[in-house]
């Protein structure tokens, strides 16, 4: 069978992810954040190889920005929100700065995270800041913190985070796998050279 050309392919996996976007109402997932890991797949080689590092790194990074804005938000909550220009931002630069030091450091201990699995670690905490900061992913799934526990919401925000970067990764794989010949994608794995 012959491959798709890339002109129909990108269209083809688009409109493959819309329902994701448009009809999952509450659970509609950041389409944006599924289309930025979608093309890391296409800078780390666009190889199912890639999942290996783009993965573990992703929701390692968006984990590790979830306990950034905790931190940054129990900092606030704890000294009553202290402001230089709005309201708590500057516990978002204490928490932000003493927060990111451990979240940083500990990439040295990831083995996905050296060499170009860095990209995709840095791409989840891109993600996992992103969907808390842009505000509407804060009651997701119809799920909101209880009173009094307000500074771990980023939790519920990086739901979406990890589900759109999980969709943008089978978007990647899908759409190179549309693209390559069926006799490309069953034939047998040659032999090592001796």
């Amino acid at each position: 069978m012959k491959a798709l050309p890339l002109w129909i392919a990108v269209p083809i996996t688009v409109v493959l992810s819309l329902p994701f976007g448009l009809w999952l109402k509450e659970w509609s997932l950041p389409l944006w954040a599924a289309f930025v890991v979608w093309a890391e797949y296409f800078a780390l080689g666009a190889k199912p190889a890639a999942l290996k590092l783009m993965v573990p790194g992703f929701i390692s990074g968006v984990i590790g920005a979830t306990f950034v804005m905790i931190v940054s938000l129990a900092i606030g909550k704890v000294a009553n929100n202290p402001t230089a220009v709005t309201t708590g931002d500057i516990a978002w630069f204490v928490g932000m700065f003493i927060a990111f030091i451990p979240v940083i450091y500990a990439m040295k201990y990831m083995p996905y995270t050296a060499g170009p699995g860095g990209l995709c670690f840095f791409n989840g905490i891109s993600m996992g800041l992103a969907t808390f900061f842009v505000g509407i992913y804060a009651g997701y799934g119809g799920f909101k913190m209880p009173d009094g526990l307000e500074y771990l919401s980023p939790i519920i925000t990086s739901v979406p985070a990890i589900l759109a970067g999980m969709l943008g990764a089978f978007l990647g794989w899908f759409n190179v796998a549309i693209m390559t010949p069926w006799s490309k994608q069953t034939e047998p794995a040659s032999a090592p050279a001796a």
